[in-house]
C-alpha cells in the first residue's frame, strides 16, 4: 500500500478553482471521499482509459450561516485503499466555489500551490477481505466451542425426539385428518344413504358414517405425509402438524393406519362388501392418484372429483346393497359441483400452488380453469332437471331447486367473465352453502320405493 498523492491546486484572479490534478502511481485505485468533510457534495467516477475523471457538484456550506461575498475555494481529501502499478489522473470539472477560508489563505488567490501528502494508511478493508476474515473467526469460534464442550455440539447435529402431550393429540389428529373436509365427506355420503328409496335403518347408517369418515381420516392423513415438503412452502399449509414437527412421520403413518384398516374392515363387514370396496377404491384414487398427479398434471381435478362424487355413491350402496342409477346422479352432482367449488378456491390461491410446486388449471392454464367452473355450474341444472326423469325425486325438484341453480351459474359466468378474487371468492363461498341447500331439497322431494310398492298392491 505504498506510494504517495500529489494534489496540484490551480487558482485563477478571484479565487476560483481553475484545476485540479490528483497523480497518483497506481492503477486499479479505489478512491473514498473523507465522510467527516461535510464541504463536498458526491461525486461521480468515471474510467476512461487510463484516466479517472471527478465531476464535483460543490454547496456553499456557509449559506445557511448568512455569509456573504466569500471567495472560491476547494478542499479535497482522497483515500487510498487499494493500489497496483501505473499512473492515474483525476481532473474535476471547473466550478466556482465558495469558501469561509479565504481571508486565512490569502496567498491562494494567485498562485499555484503544490503539496506533497505522505502515505497514508488504507482505513477501509476490501469486502472479500472483511468476508473472509468473519469466517475465519466463525471457524475459529466454531472450532473453540467444539473443543471446549463436543458434547454440546454433537446435541445441536442429531435429531431432537418430539416430545407429544397427550392434551395436545385431539387436535393434531383433527389437523391431521382435515376435520371439515372429512365432515363434508360424511355428510354427503349420509345423503346418499337418506336419498336412497328404501327404509331408514340408524344402526347401518351410523356404521356407514363412521366407516366412512375413518377412511377418509386416513387418506388425508397420507396426503399429508406425503406433501411435507410441498407444503412447508405454502402460506396455506404450512401450519400442519407434520410441518411444524408436532407429530413424527411414524405417529401420522400409524394413525392412518389406526384409521383405515378398521373404517374399510367396518364398511365391508357390518355394512356390505360393495360398500367397503368403494371406501378401499377411494382411498387407493386420493393417495396413489390423485396426491402424486398433483404435481404431474392439470388432470388431477377431475380424478380428485372422481374421489370426492363417490361418498354419496357410498351411502345410496350402504342402504341398498346395489349401484343403482340414483347413486350415479348423486355422484354426477357431487363430480360437477366441485369444479365451481375447487377452481374458485384455488384461483385465490395461485401463488401458494405455485410456490409449492403444485399443477393446478388455475397456475397453468388459467382460461381453462374459468371455462370448466361455468360448465359444471351450468351442467348442476340439468342433473336437477335429470332427477325426477330417473324417478330419484318428484317434478317439483328441478323448479324448486333452479333459482340456487341459476344464482350459482351467474357466479361462474361473473368468474368467467371478470378472472378476478372477487369474483372467485364470491363463487367459491355460494358453493359452500349451494351443495346442503341442493341435497336437503332433493331430500325433501325424494320418491321412495315403498310407496310405489303401496300404492301398486292398492291398485290391484
Amino acid at each position: 500500500m505504498g506510494g504517495s498523492i500529489i494534489l496540484l491546486l490551480g487558482t485563477a484572479p478571484g479565487g476560483q478553482v481553475r484545476q485540479l490534478y490528483i497523480f497518483v502511481k497506481w492503477t486499479n485505485i479505489h478512491l473514498r471521499n473523507d465522510p467527516e468533510l461535510n464541504l463536498l457534495s458526491p461525486c461521480s467516477i468515471q474510467t476512461m482509459s487510463q484516466r479517472v475523471k471527478i465531476k464535483n457538484h460543490p454547496v456553499n456550506p456557509m449559506q445557511n450561516h448568512g455569509e456573504k461575498n466569500c471567495t472560491s475555494y476547494h478542499t479535497v481529501l482522497w483515500y487510498v485503499t487499494k493500489t497496483t502499478e501505473g499512473c492515474q489522473r483525476a481532473k474535476p470539472k471547473q466550478e466556482a466555489l465558495t469558501a469561509p477560508l479565504v481571508d486565512r489563505h490569502p496567498h491562494l488567490q494567485d498562485e499555484t500551490v503544490i503539496r506533497q501528502v505522505q502515505q497514508i494508511s488504507a482505513i477501509d478493508q476490501h469486502p472479500s477481505s472483511v468476508q473472509s476474515s468473519k469466517e475465519t473467526l466463525t471457524q475459529d469460534t466454531e472450532g473453540a466451542s467444539s473443543e471446549e464442550d463436543p458434547s454440546t455440539a454433537q446435541e445441536t447435529r442429531q435429531w431432537k425426539e418430539i416430545k407429544v402431550m397427550l392434551g395436545d393429540l385431539p387436535g393434531i389428529y383433527a389437523r391431521l385428518s382435515k376435520i371439515r373436509l372429512t365432515a363434508l365427506v360424511v355428510m354427503t355420503a349420509s345423503a346418499g344413504y337418506a336419498m336412497a328409496p328404501v327404509p331408514f335403518d340408524p344402526s347401518c347408517f351410523l356404521l356407514a358414517s363412521l366407516g366412512t369418515g375413518l377412511a377418509s381420516c386416513a387418506a388425508n392423513s397420507i396426503n399429508q405425509y406425503f406433501e411435507v415438503p410441498f407444503d412447508s412452502n405454502m402460506n396455506r399449509t404450512k401450519n400442519r402438524p407434520l410441518v411444524r414437527g408436532q407429530i413424527s412421520p411414524l405417529h401420522a403413518v400409524s394413525f392412518a393406519a389406526a384409521c383405515a384398516v378398521p373404517g374399510i374392515t367396518l364398511l365391508a363387514l357390518t355394512v356390505n362388501p360393495l360398500t367397503g370396496a368403494l371406501g378401499a377404491l377411494n382411498l387407493f384414487l386420493y393417495t396413489c392418484c390423485y396426491t402424486p398427479l398433483k404435481r404431474l398434471s392439470i388432470t388431477n381435478t377431475w380424478v380428485g372429483a372422481v374421489v370426492g362424487a363417490i361418498p354419496p355413491v357410498m351411502g345410496w350402496t350402504a342402504a341398498t346393497g346395489s349401484l343403482d342409477v340414483g347413486a350415479l346422479l348423486l355422484g354426477g352432482i357431487l363430480y360437477s359441483w366441485q369444479f365451481p367449488h375447487f377452481n374458485a378456491l384455488s384461483w385465490n390461491l395461485r401463488e401458494d400452488y405455485s410456490r409449492g410446486g403444485y399443477r393446478m388449471m388455475s397456475v397453468t392454464h388459467p382460461a381453462l380453469c374459468r371455462r370448466v367452473a361455468l360448465r359444471h355450474s351450468l351442467a348442476l341444472i340439468g342433473l336437477s332437471a335429470l332427477a325426477p326423469a330417473l324417478d330419484v325425486t318428484s317434478w317439483t325438484f328441478p323448479l324448486i331447486s333452479l333459482p340456487i341453480n341459476l344464482y350459482i351459474s351467474y357466479l361462474g359466468y361473473s368468474f368467467y367473465r371478470d378472472a378476478d378474487r372477487s369474483s372467485a371468492r364470491k363463487l367459491f363461498f355460494c358453493s359452500l352453502w349451494h351443495l346442503p341447500m341442493l341435497l336437503l331439497l332433493m331430500l325433501t322431494c325424494k320418491k321412495s320405493r315403498v310407496d310405489e310398492e303401496d300404492k301398486s298392491m292398492a291398485h290391484s
